[in-house]
């Protein structure tokens, strides 16, 4: 490698790292737009615009959510099936190789703002992440790099998209080398903590620099270490059966005009129950307050969490494209939140908040297939420090542990 051509991949690498920067601001104001224009307020988090609102405007904003989404996926589906160049093209296929088309991959990410915004129960993490892809692998293309550089690119980009979001530097650079490489080396994970930490930093024009959720800093117990060690197992066969259930109904959405049907149905119908249970709308991170911050009565949390798991699967159904990493998050720690509860009363000694916290950790790592990334983006949402490390630990690998053991039953037959 020349000393010219190291030059030329350098700027190129930053110059990923601006553009997935700029994305994420964008969708960050975008998103917000749309949350404040529906629900009429200016400040303070999305849960605390919800109960300002008149109730009834969850229903409407769910309806306008699901009109939008059903005939704007309807359409670019169709446009897809129609001619394979305008097909959608998801980031795990860009960086295998495939090319992202521009039009409809931002058409794609637009539609996700505009119904989470709206408050559809799905993740808002797709949308950097794709418009992040596009514009890695389009400057790949322009700087004549090799394939493998450009995978490289590519999946930083994506990571990077991630970071800028939800300012999660970190968490963005080892999403891209743990899920999307897959390969830990200099080659790699140099680029991804480059292009993640510049994003970030682009994009804290807008997005707060603050953590995602305010949680007490817990302090290191033995009845927390036990709790882990035995509730890793079972958060890790609850995030397997969300992760399955999620599948499910991926598979059976509307694949041609249901969508014009089902999708403002399935909305409408969660927009009612968010009449009573408004912490089920948006991308997950209501409820993950909730939980985080034990503010509400623990059974009515562990209602919240299984309303907010069935909204987000029955979200998936209806042919609504988005993340899960947002929603696993809230379900695992509304069910670390409640698990916790129930076993201070036979060992107390530790704040609630620990709980909560461990068992979204445990879950997100099952539901990403990814234990690093989970444990990163855990600690950099909720700016804890190293005392939890150990029971984080314990709890995510009980819960991967029977996660994997689970996939390769079902794949040997044994499950």
């Amino acid at each position: 490698m020349t000393p010219r051509w190291l030059a030329r991949l350098v700027v190129v690498t930053l110059l990923v790292g601006v553009g997935a920067g700029v994305g994420g601001a964008l969708v960050a104001l975008l998103l917000h737009a749309i949350q404040h224009l529906a629900f009429g307020y200016s400040e303070g988090t999305f849960l605390e615009g919800l109960l300002e609102a008149p109730p009834l405007n969850r229903v409407v904003a769910l309806a306008v959510a699901g009109v939008v989404g059903g005939v704007g996926w309807w359409l670019l589906r169709g446009w897809g099936r129609r001619d394979a160049r305008h097909a959608i093209v998801p980031v795990e296929a860009s960086v295998g190789g495939r090319r992202m088309p521009g039009a409809v991959t931002l058409l794609n990410a637009g539609l996700q703002i505009v119904i989470v915004g709206l408050g559809a129960s799905i993740g808002r993490e797709v949308a950097p992440r794709e418009v992040a892809a596009l514009w890695a692998g389009w400057l790949s293309e322009r700087a004549g790099v090799s394939a493998r550089e450009r995978r490289i690119l590519v999946a930083c980009g994506a990571g990077a998209g991630l970071a800028a979001v939800y300012d999660v530097p970190l968490g963005g650079a080892v999403f891209a080398v743990e899920i999307l490489l897959a390969e830990v080396s200099f080659a790699t994970v140099v680029p991804a903590l480059a292009t993640s930490g510049v994003a970030a930093l682009v994009a804290r024009a807008v997005v707060p620099a603050n953590p995602l959720y305010v949680v007490e800093q817990v302090p290191l117990s033995p009845t927390i270490v036990v709790w882990s060690v035995l509730a890793g197992p079972l958060i890790g066969l609850a995030a397997v059966g969300f992760v399955r259930a999620a599948s499910f109904a991926q598979r059976h959405r509307p694949r041609r005009w249901g969508i014009l049907i089902v999708m403002p149905v399935v909305f409408v119908t969660i927009g009612v129950v968010a009449l009573w249970f408004p912490a089920i709308l948006g991308n997950g991170r209501a409820l993950g307050q909730v939980a985080l911050g034990a503010s509400l009565p623990v059974l009515l949390v562990l209602l919240i969490t299984v309303l907010k798991t069935a909204a987000t699967v029955g979200t998936i159904g209806a042919g609504a494209a988005g993340g899960t990493l947002t929603p696993s998050l809230a379900i695992g720690a509304g069910l670390g939140l409640s698990a916790g509860a129930a076993w201070l009363l036979l060992w107390p000694g530790a704040p609630l908040a620990g709980f909560a916290l461990i068992g979204a950790a445990a879950f997100l790592a099952v539901t990403m297939r990814a234990p690093l990334t989970a444990l990163v983006l855990i600690l950099e949402f909720t700016n804890q420090g190293p005392a939890l490390l150990v029971p984080l630990m314990l709890c995510v690998a009980g819960a991967v542990g029977v996660g994997y053991l689970i996939e390769r039953g079902r794949v040997t037959g044994v499950a």
